[in-house]
């Protein structure tokens, strides 16, 4: 395995309240210097899968700024300063599903671009359901989307399904289920 570049200096371009642009400058084992800009984000995010039963999904539908559409997808959300991956998911699926879960397990990390975004999402199945609406910060309120995860091939028909996080979390969990 290679050694990692060294960082010579490390300077932050912009920082606005969800992300921050460093520019790195670095040195290479094999001694070329270059820079680098990366785009860090906060402690990470929280994507999490919802079932209702062995075959039912719970989506969500909700305003996407990147996109400036509706996306359907799975309920997410950032970890908060101090909180705990499993907690955070639980609370995400309070706020926008309106159930808590009774159990609740990380499946998998998954990165965006990591040649440039420092940014990780945990992906946590969350089961045994039970209603629990909690306020969020959302500014309408969501629409929550019950779908079978044996009709996946259809979901990826949808035109406004997608996020990439949220279709390797159902194959992800679809494949956990089937070895379970």
């Amino acid at each position: 395995m290679r050694d990692k570049p060294r960082i010579l200096h490390t300077e932050t371009l912009v920082e606005t309240r969800l992300f921050r642009i460093e520019q790195l400058d670095l040195r290479f084992a094999n001694g070329v210097e270059t820079r680098y800009e990366r785009l860090v984000g906060a402690r990470g995010a929280v994507l999490i899968v919802p079932l209702l039963d062995d075959d039912t999904v719970l989506l969500i539908r909700e305003y996407a700024a990147g996109t400036d559409r509706y996306e359907l997808g799975l309920p997410k959300g950032r970890i908060e300063d101090g909180a705990e991956v499993l907690a955070a998911a639980n609370r995400e699926i309070m706020e926008e599903v309106g159930y808590g879960a009774g159990h609740l397990q990380q499946l998998a990390t998954l990165s965006m671009a990591p040649g440039y975004v420092g940014h990780l999402t945990y992906v946590v199945l969350a089961r045994n359901l039970y209603p629990q609406k909690n306020d969020g910060d959302e500014p309408e309120e969501i629409e929550v989307v019950p779908w079978p995860l044996s009709r996946l091939h259809e979901l990826l028909q949808q035109d406004d399904l997608t996020e990439a996080r949220s279709i390797a979390a159902l194959f992800l969990t679809r494949e956990h289920l089937n070895h379970e």
